[in-house]
C-alpha cells in the first residue's frame, strides 16, 4: 500500500512538472529575400525583456552561436514580446533578426559604454565631432544576405539624452544610428517601427542590393539630424512604402564629403524610391546631398506624398564638393503645405574641414520632374546653381502648384540653371522656358527596369517551440 501511494505521488509530481513544461508551438509567416533553416529565440541565450536588464551579451551570444549555420541554410533569431534593453550588437551573414509586434528593443543610454569606431573613409571624420563615431545600435560589416524584419516590432533609440548632449556640445564622438550596414550585399530591412533615433535611423553604406520596405520611422520634428533612410555610396537600392516623420530629411541620398568622398570615389547609383509618405517641417521629403562627392546617378522616385514639409526634392551641394548628381527622375508627387516644391542649392557651405579643393565643382545635370501636384505652397521653386558652373538639363512637365494665401510675391527664384518645362502652373522662371516636343521627353525615366526591381521575395516561416 505504501509503495502504491508513493508511486501515485511520484506520478502526480511528474504530471505537475509536465504542465509547467508544456510546449506551445508558434509560427509566423513573413516575406524575405531568403528563408532560414534554423531558429532560436533570445530567451534561449538568457535574454530578459523587462526593460531593465541589459541584453547586449545575450544578443551577441545568440548571433555568434547562430553564425555556425551560415553554410547550412542560415538562421533566424526571434525576439518575443517584451522590452529588451541593449547596447550595440553585430550581425552575421545568412541571418534574420525578427521582432514580434510587441517586442521593443531599447537602446542603452549609457553613453560611456558605447564602442567607438573609426570615421567613414568617405567622410574623413565624424559629423558631430572631429574624431570617430559611436557604433550603431544594430551593425554589420562585410556581410551577405541579412534580413532585419518583424511584425512592426519597435526599435527605440531613446534619443533624448543624445539630442541634449548634442545641443550642449558635450559629445566627444558622432552619435550612433539605429541600423547601419557596411560593405555588405543582399540586405533587407522591413516591417519595423523605428522611434527616437539618436541621429540617422537607417544607413546602408558601401553596400549593394539593399531593400528597405514598410518602415514606420518617427522622431520629434525638432530632433537634430534624425534622417529617416540614408543610402550612402550604395548600388541597387529599393526603398518602398515607408512612412517617416523626421527632424531632418525623410530620405537623404549621399556618397561622401568633399575631398574624402572624391578620393573614395564610390557613388550611389541605381536607386528606386516608391511609396514614400513624409512629414518634415524643416527639411526635404527626398534630399540628394549635401554629401555627394562620390557621385549620385540614376535615381528614380515615384508616388511620393509629403505634407507640412519644407521641400519636395532638394539637391544640396557647393563649391568644393566635386562629384555629380545626374539622371534623376521624379514622377508623381502629391504635396501639401510646403515652403518649396523644388529646391536646389549650390551654396550649401557645410564642409568636412578647410582642406577641400575650391576648384572641385559639382556636376548637376539631367534632373527630371513630372506629374507633380501641390497645395498651400509658399514658393514654387528656388533653384540656385553656381556662377560659372550652371546646373543643366532640368526638366519639369505637368506641374500644378496651388500657392498659399500668404505666398511669396514671386513664386520662382532661379539663377545659374538651364532647362525646359511644359504645362506649368504657375509659369516657370525665364531660365526654364516652356517647350514642347523633344524637351519634354527628357522628363521620362528610362523604360528599362533596374536589377534591384527584379529581386523577388520568398514566403518564409518562423516556427519554434515556446516553453512555459
Amino acid at each position: 500500500m505504501q509503495v502504491l501511494v508513493l508511486l501515485l505521488l511520484l506520478l502526480g509530481v511528474n504530471e505537475v512538472t509536465c504542465r509547467k513544461g508544456r510546449i506551445y508551438e508558434s509560427s509566423y509567416g513573413y516575406s524575405a529575400i531568403s528563408c532560414r533553416s534554423h531558429t532560436a529565440t533570445i530567451l534561449d541565450f538568457g535574454g530578459v525583456g523587462d526593460g531593465i536588464t541589459l541584453n547586449t551579451a545575450a544578443f551577441q551570444s545568440a548571433i555568434n552561436h547562430l553564425s555556425q549555420y551560415a553554410s547550412d541554410g542560415g538562421a533566424q533569431l526571434f525576439v518575443p514580446p517584451g522590452k529588451w534593453l541593449t547596447g550595440s550588437f553585430n550581425l552575421t551573414s545568412h541571418f534574420t533578426l525578427f521582432l514580434h509586434k510587441d517586442a521593443v528593443l531599447l537602446a542603452s543610454q549609457g553613453i560611456s559604454s558605447w564602442p567607438v569606431v573609426d570615421p567613414l573613409p568617405s567622410y574623413g571624420h565624424g559629423r558631430d565631432a572631429p574624431g570617430g563615431r559611436y557604433i550603431s545600435l544594430i551593425f554589420g560589416t562585410n556581410l551577405t544576405d541579412v534580413v532585419i524584419t518583424g511584425e512592426n516590432g519597435t526599435i527605440d533609440g531613446q534619443g533624448e539624452l543624445w539630442w541634449q548632449q548634442f545641443h550642449r556640445g558635450k559629445l566627444k564622438y558622432t552619435r550612433p544610428y539605429l541600423i547601419e550596414m557596411m560593405h555588405s550585399d543582399g540586405i533587407q530591412i522591413s516591417n519595423l517601427t523605428l522611434v527616437n533615433s539618436p541621429s540617422w535611423n537607417v544607413h546602408p553604406v558601401y553596400s549593394n542590393n539593399v531593400i528597405i520596405h514598410g518602415l514606420t520611422i518617427l522622431a520629434p520634428v525638432t530632433s537634430p539630424n534624425t534622417d529617416g533612410i540614408n543610402p550612402d555610396s550604395c548600388t541597387n537600392t529599393r526603398i518602398e512604402d515607408n512612412y517617416i516623420v523626421s527632424g531632418d530629411d525623410c530620405i537623404a541620398v549621399k556618397s561622401g564629403w568633399d575631398e574624402y568622398g572624391i578620393s573614395y570615389g564610390m557613388p550611389t547609383k541605381h536607386l528606386v524610391i516608391r511609396g514614400l509618405t513624409c512629414i518634415s517641417p524643416y527639411s526635404a521629403a527626398i534630399a540628394l546631398g549635401s554629401e555627394m562627392s562620390g557621385g549620385i546617378q540614376d535615381v528614380r522616385a515615384q508616388d511620393i506624398k509629403a505634407m507640412a514639409t519644407e521641400s519636395g526634392v532638394r539637391i544640396k551641394t557647393a563649391v568644393g564638393r566635386g562629384g555629380y548628381v545626374k539622371d534623376v527622375y521624379v514622377k508623381g508627387m502629391s504635396l501639401h503645405t510646403m515652403k518649396w516644391v523644388f529646391l536646389i542649392n549650390g551654396n550649401y557651405k557645410s564642409h568636412a574641414d578647410d582642406k577641400y579643393d575650391p576648384n572641385a565643382m559639382p556636376e548637376i545635370s539631367g534632373i527630371n520632374y513630372r506629374d507633380i501636384s501641390a497645395e498651400n505652397v509658399s514658393m514654387a521653386g528656388r533653384l540656385e546653381g553656381i556662377v560659372g558652373d550652371p546646373f543643366k538639363g532640368i526638366c519639369m512637365s505637368n506641374v500644378t502648384i496651388g500657392m498659399a494665401q500668404k505666398a511669396k510675391k514671386y513664386p520662382w527664384m532661379c539663377s545659374d540653371v538651364q532647362g525646359v518645362t511644359s504645362a506649368m502652373v504657375p509659369p516657370p522662371c525665364e531660365l526654364l522656358p516652356e517647350q514642347d516636343g523633344e524637351g519634354i521627353r527628357m522628363c521620362d525615366a528610362p523604360a528599362e527596369t533596374l536589377e534591384v526591381e527584379a529581386i523577388q521575395m520568398q514566403t518564409c516561416s518562423l516556427g519554434f517551440a515556446r516553453h512555459f
